[in-house]
């Protein structure tokens, strides 16, 4: 409890604050903050928000104070390059950080890249894997083997129960592509059959037909790569239908936001899907319980998602990460943020960080968790772990997996 206390007013308070003088380090990035990926953008921005009050408590960066210049992507990739084009060419932000999400990060990468900027961005899947960019570094926890990482641990448990058929389907878009990918290598890896594999159109708002069609190849499993709107839709669908796979899910983004959670409640019991961060005994630091406990006291005023478990963590821990890299490198310059980056491990308050080859995560920390016991919509039971269990990876897990998954609904 001392060392929490500590720790809380060292967040809270940092260092005696350096004098500031100069004009201060612009970082520019878009982000979500309308559209389907708002509730997890405006959780990232205010993580953002938190570490830029606290940065300049301590003196800034550099001897500078920070400032956070930013615009609404809309979740709309066409807006990405333009935004990203003006806080270069008209903002003249000093450093960039990217947006949120695989499919509004791809667009930008052109820019970035002829601008020479050093790149951190947030939850891309394998975005660096067609640009092979030097100076590009992946804040998610995929490691090296990065697109079959979302569901080789949902793969793991279907082999451990022995199941031996699965279905995919996935929008056609990015990230859910790419996971699709990775879920085929998976299939081969656990000598798993595929009986289904399909995409569908990113505005898809009727899932009912995709589930029977699913449901008619009558799979063991089913592997889902969807954005949020969708993997609402799709759970909804398999409810309303009936659909009793023995497992589902697999790497369906956003169903790890609180409103999607509390919208959801009990139709998520017996879903396995894919998690960056629990508050597990594993994860919870002095560090990031303070950060949370800052989080969570502005997340009403701010209208954002109240726990910030999914991106407010990684909101400020991104961010956090481009500020160490700059103050180890004592510089602006991108080529020696660069460098710094790639030669040191990081701490942050999600864990130290050590990047491998194409600027992604040295080692996975990517896990698949298990719904059980959600009862109604009221937020409090999501606080902790006693509605999930993580199943995989096994150095992680926190309980065994109940398959079918029809035995928790």
């Amino acid at each position: 409890m001392a060392a929490a206390i500590v720790a809380t007013a060292a967040f809270a308070l940092g260092s005696p604050a350096q004098a500031q003088s100069g004009e201060p380090i612009k970082i520019g990035f878009g982000m979500a903050l309308t559209g389907p990926l708002a509730a997890n953008g405006k959780q990232a921005l205010l993580g953002m928000q938190i570490w830029e009050d606290q940065i300049n408590k301590k003196g800034g960066l550099l001897g500078r104070p920070v400032k956070l210049v930013y615009y609404d992507d809309q979740t709309n990739p066409s807006t990405v390059p333009g935004l990203y084009t003006k806080l270069l060419d008209v903002d003249k932000v000093d450093l960039v950080v990217g947006p949120y999400a695989t499919n509004m990060i791809a667009p930008s990468m052109p820019v970035i890249m002829q601008k020479g900027k050093v790149y951190i961005s947030l939850f891309g899947l394998a975005v660096n894997s067609e640009f092979n960019y030097p100076k590009y570094f992946s804040m998610i926890p995929t490691g090296q083997n990065t697109k079959p990482s979302f569901t080789e641990g949902f793969f793991d448990v279907a082999a451990k129960n022995k199941l031996g058929t699965v279905a995919l389907v996935a929008a056609d878009a990015e990230f859910s592509r790419n996971a699709c990918e990775g879920a085929r290598e998976n299939a081969k890896k656990f000598n798993m059959k595929i009986v289904y594999d399909r995409t569908y159109p990113p505005a898809t708002t009727d899932f009912t037909p995709i589930v029977r069609a699913i449901q008619a190849a009558n799979p063991d499993a089913v592997v889902v790569c969807s954005y949020p709107l969708d993997s609402v839709g799709m759970v909804r669908a398999v409810n309303e239908i009936g659909f009793k796979p023995k497992m589902i899910g697999g790497a369906m983004v956003g169903l790890q936001a609180t409103v999607f959670k509390t919208q959801l409640g009990p139709l998520l019991n017996g879903i396995i899907n894919y998690e960056t961060w629990v508050p597990s005994k594993h994860f919870l630091n002095p560090e990031v319980e303070a950060f949370l406990k800052e989080y969570q006291s502005r997340a009403k005023a701010a209208g954002v998602d109240p726990l910030g478990y999914y991106l407010g963590t990684w909101g400020y821990a991104y961010v956090e990460l481009l500020g160490k890299a700059v103050e180890g490198a004592k510089s602006l310059n991108d080529d020696k943020i660069a460098k710094y980056l790639r030669t040191h491990t990081i701490p942050t308050i999600m864990g130290p960080i050590k990047f491998g080859k194409n600027g992604e995560w040295a080692e996975s920390g990517m896990m698949q968790v298990q719904y059980k016991g959600i009862k109604g919509n009221d937020i409090d039971q999501f606080r902790g772990m006693d509605v999930q269990t993580v199943v995989a990876p096994a150095k992680l897990a926190t309980g065994e997996a109940v398959v079918p998954f029809e035995k928790l609904r």
